[in-house]
Order: C-alpha cells, then structure tokens, then sequence
C-alpha cells in the first residue's frame, strides 16, 4: 500500500523513530545510501518560496542517485496547477512519470488531494497546517544534543502555527513533553491539539498550553521559536508583532531555562523580533544542526517511503 507523509499523523511512534534512526545512520555514513534510489525521479512542488526546503531535498535526491524535478505554481514556467488545472488530474498525471511527489503549499487540502487521487507517495514539505518534515529533522537534532528524546520537554514560544502543529504531534511519538507558549489570541488548532493530547494519554506523556513564557521555560529543555510572520500574513504583521512583543526569546528566558535547554528555531529567523542575536548566535543555540539535519531526516523519509529501506 502506498504511503504518505501528509502529516505526522500519518506515522505511528515506531516510524517517527525509525525516520530518526535512520537519519543519524546517514548523517554518520553518507556513502551507505548513494544508490539507494538509483533511476527514481521526484516531482517537487513549490507553490512558497523555499531555501531550506528546496536546497536539502534536492540535494539529498541527488545524493540518494535519483532525478530531482523544482516545479513551480507561478509565473510563466510554472505547471498549469497555476492555472486552474485541478489537483486530482495533476495527481492522476504526475504518477505516470514520476515515483514521488514533495509539494511545500498554502492549503493542507493539496497535499491531501494529491495523496487521495494519485499512486505515489506525497510528502508534505510545508503546508499552513503542518511542517512534518522540519518535526523529523528537529527530534534527530534533540537526540543529537541531548542523547535521547525521551522524558525531554520542548517549549514552543510564539503563536500556535504550523511548526507549533507539528511539533504537538512529534512529542508523543518521540516520548517527549510538549508546552505550547501562546498569547490567548493565537493558539494551536483546536483538532490538532486534541489529537495531540489524546496521543500523549496513549504515551504517558503531557500537551500543555501556557499563555506565560518566562513561567514556562523553566526547566525546559528546549526552548523553540519561529518568526512571527509567516508567508502569507504580512497584511497582518502590525497585529502579530503587537500580540507576540512578550514572546521574544532573549538572554533571560534563556537563563530561566537553565544551561542544559537548547534553543531551536526552523529558520528563517527575524533577528531582533522572536529571538535576539545573542540567543542565536549563543551556545546554546542550535538552529544550524536543526537546518543541516532536514537534508538526513528527508533523505531517510524519502527512502524508506519509496521502498529502499524497511520501516521495520
């Protein structure tokens, strides 16, 4: 049966760890998989603009031996997804030339329409709701920094979006307490945060909201943040930096943590806004590890969704 990464949902705790496992495998010997996806091709479709996205899955599809294809939705060499031509089509016909599809989008529902109506499997490289794929690359960095991500605690600073999203749904499977930090006015969504609560009752762990940041992180081990405008909301961005003003990580909220926490963010980070210079370039941070370690974790994905390693 085919299978899909549309989000994390779509993994079971065993596969979360086995996608780490394996990443770490690669990240220590690149040479182990070379070939591993001789003469595949990968659509990847890009309807945001991407650094980190579409650097280390084209070049880890490379590295894997198989053939990369950057598609866009816009502008005059953009696919006809652009101009109207309908997601189950585009599904029904990329599945006849290629073996996966990757697609960083506005709306969850391409990547579930792709995934309903094509043969193939489709990985979500960053939809409004979810950001799987950056939730992988980040557990294999936590376990890289702290030995284990087991009986941890992430604290998420900023308003509940996408990485938020992802992150609720990674704690449970990876053994991990998650804390989503909020203003009231920005919370996590309503059905993902459910089904986050009800995994972490399922695997002894916890989902907590907090409106409260220096309350916390006290004791985290990972602090994480995101930039406060995603692609997508600069007509809101007065509002968004007005709600999140409290929620910058500085050297404090760093201190109150205490010197085991980590600081995480996805990238890119708008310096001076949801995080100070000292933070991200301090030692605690690790933003750097996080954004070389999406070229493993997606290498590892790509390869046990497209049969070249065994997910057990």
């Amino acid at each position: 049966m085919t299978r899909h990464l549309r989000s994390l949902l779509d993994l079971s705790p065993a596969d979360t760890m086995r996608v780490v496992d394996l990443a770490i495998e690669i990240k220590t010997d690149p040479s182990s998989c070379v070939t591993a996806l001789a003469g595949k091709s990968i659509a990847m479709i890009f309807a945001k603009q991407s650094t980190r996205t579409r650097i280390s899955f084209e070049v880890g599809i490379s590295q894997l031996g198989a053939q990369s294809l950057a598609l866009s939705t816009s502008g005059g060499a953009g696919m006809q997804m652009g101009r109207g031509e309908s997601i189950h089509d585009t599904a029904k016909v990329l599945s006849r030339y290629v073996h996966a599809i990757v697609i960083r989008t506005f709306g969850q529902d391409h990547v579930d329409g792709l995934a309903e109506h094509g043969s193939i499997p489709i990985i979500n490289a960053l939809t409004d709701m979810y950001h799987p794929c950056q939730a992988l690359a980040d557990l294999q960095t936590i376990r890289e920094h702290h030995g284990t991500t087991k009986g941890k605690r992430l604290v998420w600073v900023g308003a509940g979006n996408n990485v938020a999203h992802s992150l609720m749904l990674a704690g449970p499977r990876a053994g991990m307490d998650v804390v989503c930090c909020c203003p009231r006015s920005l919370p996590p969504n309503a059905f993902v945060l459910d089904q986050a609560r009800a995994d972490a009752a399922a695997a002894g762990t916890k989902i907590e909201l907090s409106h409260d940041p220096h309350a916390a992180v006290v004791g985290a081990d990972v602090i994480y943040s995101d930039t406060w405008v995603s692609m997508g909301e600069e007509a809101e961005a007065t509002r968004l930096l007005q709600l999140l003003a409290d929620f910058e990580v500085d050297e404090d909220l760093m201190t109150r943590a205490g010197p085991q926490a980590i600081f995480m963010h996805c990238l890119p980070a708008h310096r001076g806004e949801e995080v100070t210079d000292e933070v991200m370039d301090g030692p605690q941070s690790v933003v750097f590890d996080q954004a070389e370690n999406r070229l493993h974790a997606q290498k590892a994905l790509l390869m046990l969704l497209l049969g070249a390693r065994a997910w057990s």
